[in-house]
C-alpha cells in the first residue's frame, strides 16, 4: 500500500503556471537610449515611460563625465565597500550629496530599490513599531519585511488615522513603561508616492513626531530633483528644517539619470549604515562612471536652478489637458511628474481592467506616445493599487508634445473604452 503512494504521489510545482502572455514574459525592446524619443520595438515614440524628469540621460556633459571616469578606473569595482571598493569618486559623490541636501552626511549605495529596503531594517528591529502609510512603495514594503519590526498601517495621508494609532501605542505604553523605554518609533513615508503620484503632508507628521516621539524616514525617489527651487525634494517644498527628518533616502535612478540611491541626516544616524545597511556592506560598490554621472547631473542641477520650474510647468499643462477623459481618472498631484491614469469603473475583474489599460498602452504606442502600466508583484503588495496607466513627464517635452500626447490618449480611451 505504500509503495502505491508513493507511485501515486506528483509534488506541487514550486511554482503557479504563468500565462504565455503575461506582461513579464512579454516585453518591450528598447534600442538606443531611452531619452526624449524612445526607440521602443523599432517604433519611434516620444518617451512618456521612462523616469528621466530633467532630461539628463543622454546629457553630452553627463556622458563625457561618465565617459572620461571609465577611462581612468575600468567598468566595475567588483568589491563591497569595505574592501576596496572605496573610490575616491564616492566620496567626492556622498559630500556633493550631502551638502546638497544641506545635511551632516551622506551615503551612496549601488542599486535604487536596496537604499531604503536597507535603511529600515539597519535601525528598526524585532519589537521597534513602524507607522507607515497603506501606499508605501514596494521597496520599503521589502525593508519592513527584513526588519521584523511591529508594522501598523495607516489609511493614505490620513493623519487623523496616524494620531488614532499612535494614541493607541501610548495606551499601550503606559500599561508596561518598561518595555516602552526600549522600543523605538518610527514613522515611515514617501515625499511623493510613487504609487499614488500625491504629495505627503509632512507639516502634520512633523508635528505628529514631536508630540509621539517618533523618528521619522522621507522615501524621496520622485520628489528629489523635482520638489522645491533647488530640487531638494519635499522638506524645501513645504519649507521645513531638514533637521525635523531623522532620515532621507532617495535613488539616483530617476532625476539624476544615474544608477543606486543615497540616504542623507545627521552623522551619527549615517554612519551606523556604514556598518550595518546590508545593501552597502555587501553589494560591490557604485561603478565609478555612474558615480561621475551622478556628480555632474548635480552640478547641472545646481548651476540652472530654473529647469525645476520648467518641470512644473510642464506637469501642471499635461494635468490640466488630461482631465475630464470619459472612462479615465486622473490620480497624483498637478506638481507630481509622475502620475497615474485609471479606469473610472472597474469592470469587476482585475485581469479585464489590465487588458483594457493595456490596449490603450499599445494604441498610444500605434500613435507613437510610448506608455507604461504600473506593474506590481500581485501576490506580495501589502495593499495592491488599482491598475493604472502611469503618465511620465519631462523637462525635454515641448508644450506640442504634450498637447499631442493628450489629445492621442482621449481619443484612444475613447476609442477602447466606450
Amino acid at each position: 500500500e505504500k509503495e502505491e503512494l508513493i507511485e501515486e504521489w506528483q509534488p506541487e510545482p514550486l511554482v503557479s503556471p504563468v500565462s504565455k502572455d503575461h506582461p513579464a514574459l512579454n516585453y518591450n525592446i528598447v534600442s538606443g537610449p531611452p531619452s526624449h524619443a524612445i526607440v521602443v520595438n523599432g517604433k519611434e515614440c516620444i518617451n512618456f515611460a521612462s523616469f528621466n524628469f530633467l532630461g539628463l540621460l543622454d546629457n553630452p556633459r553627463v556622458k563625457a563625465a561618465a565617459l572620461a571616469s571609465l577611462k581612468k578606473y575600468g567598468v566595475g569595482t567588483c568589491g563591497p565597500r569595505g574592501f576596496y571598493g572605496t573610490f575616491d569618486v564616492h566620496l567626492d559623490l556622498e559630500d556633493r550629496l550631502a551638502k546638497f541636501m544641506k545635511t551632516e552626511e551622506a551615503i551612496i549605495y549601488s542599486y535604487g530599490f536596496a537604499t531604503i529596503a536597507s535603511a529600515i531594517p539597519a535601525y528598526s528591529k524585532r519589537g521597534d513599531i513602524v507607522f507607515v502609510d497603506k501606499a508605501a512603495c514596494f521597496a520599503i514594503q521589502k525593508g519592513l519585511q527584513a526588519s521584523r519590526s511591529d508594522i501598523k498601517l495607516f489609511k493614505h495621508n490620513d493623519m487623523a488615522d496616524l494620531e488614532r494609532l499612535l494614541k493607541e501605542q501610548e495606551v499601550e505604553d503606559q500599561k508596561n513603561p518598561r518595555k516602552a523605554r526600549v522600543t523605538r518609533r518610527f514613522i515611515v513615508v514617501e515625499g511623493l508616492y510613487m504609487n499614488t503620484g500625491t504629495i505627503c503632508p509632512l507639516p502634520e507628521l512633523v508635528k505628529l513626531k514631536y508630540k509621539y516621539k517618533a523618528r521619522i524616514f522621507l522615501e524621496e525617489s520622485l520628489s528629489f530633483g523635482v520638489l522645491g527651487d533647488h530640487g531638494r525634494g519635499v522638506t524645501e517644498h513645504y519649507g521645513i528644517s531638514i533637521d525635523d527628518i531623522d532620515l532621507i533616502s532617495a535613488n539616483m535612478e530617476n532625476s539624476l539619470a544615474s544608477v543606486g540611491g543615497f540616504c542623507c541626516g545627521r552623522s551619527f544616524v549615517i554612519d551606523h549604515q556604514r556598518l550595518s545597511g546590508q545593501g552597502y556592506c555587501f553589494s560591490a560598490s557604485l561603478p565609478p562612471l555612474l558615480a561621475a554621472a551622478a556628480i555632474e547631473a548635480l552640478n547641472i542641477m545646481e548651476e540652472n536652478p530654473g529647469i525645476f520650474a520648467v518641470l512644473k510647468e510642464k506637469c501642471k499643462r499635461i494635468h490640466k489637458a488630461l482631465q475630464g477623459i470619459s472612462g479615465l481618472k486622473l490620480v497624483g498631484e498637478s506638481f507630481s511628474p509622475a502620475f497615474h491614469l485609471q479606469l473610472e469603473d472597474s469592470t469587476g475583474s482585475r485581469e479585464k481592467d489590465v487588458k483594457l489599460l493595456q490596449e490603450i498602452v499599445n494604441q498610444c504606442m500605434d500613435r507613437s506616445i510610448a506608455l507604461t502600466q504600473a506593474r506590481y508583484l500581485e501576490e506580495e503588495e501589502k495593499c495592491l493599487p488599482p491598475p493604472s496607466i502611469r503618465v511620465v513627464v519631462t523637462v525635454e517635452q515641448t508644450e506640442e508634445e504634450l498637447e499631442k500626447a493628450a489629445s492621442v490618449i482621449k481619443e484612444v480611451a475613447q476609442e477602447v473604452l466606450l
